[in-house]
């Protein structure tokens, strides 16, 4: 199967992120220019500047070492999303692309700003990015896939065994 033939089976998932990667890049430039509170519903949610120089939910894990890090995970990930693209998993393939392209958006903040630029504020939670949504909501559907996985890996093992047992 030819490369082009793989892009195109993971199109709608490379297009996704994509958007919302754009996105995201034109709220954190909107956030850093406007540097101002506005309240989207109510003063539960808004659309509020916060520069995040941790990890994620703001776990005090910063500077060179997280960068590396970082840069160290993305280059796993690639390894194991060009394995997918090959054994033609495409749907985990699509979810990982778009979990590679959400950090590597705030990788970026990371090289640009020495930041990443947070602007979704939810009160009494934590201050987060559409890419950091990307991120969380790749790696819920991923382990989610796996536990199923190993839920119907289980199940099949146990009717193999009940089968044995009657014949």
């Amino acid at each position: 199967m030819t490369m082009f033939y793989q892009i195109k089976k993971m199109a709608p998932y490379i297009l996704v992120a994509i958007f919302f990667v754009v996105i995201d890049r034109f709220l954190k430039s909107l956030a850093i220019l406007k540097q101002e509170k506005v309240n989207l519903i109510g003063d539960l949610f808004s659309f509020n500047f916060s520069e995040n120089y941790n990890i994620a939910f703001s776990l005090p894990v910063g500077g060179l070492i997280l960068v590396g890090l970082i840069i160290l995970i993305i280059l796993i990930l690639i390894y194991f999303l060009i394995n997918l693209v090959k054994k033609n998993q495409h749907y985990l393939a699509g979810l990982l692309f778009v979990l590679i392209i959400g950090a590597a958006s705030n990788l970026l903040d990371r090289f640009k700003y020495g930041y990443v630029v947070d602007y979704l504020d939810l009160k009494y939670f934590t201050v987060f990015n559409i890419a950091d949504v990307m991120i969380v909501c790749s790696v819920g559907v991923l382990i989610y896939i796996n536990f199923m996985k190993d839920k119907r890996g289980r199940e099949d093992n146990r009717h193999k065994e009940d089968e044995s047992k009657i014949g």
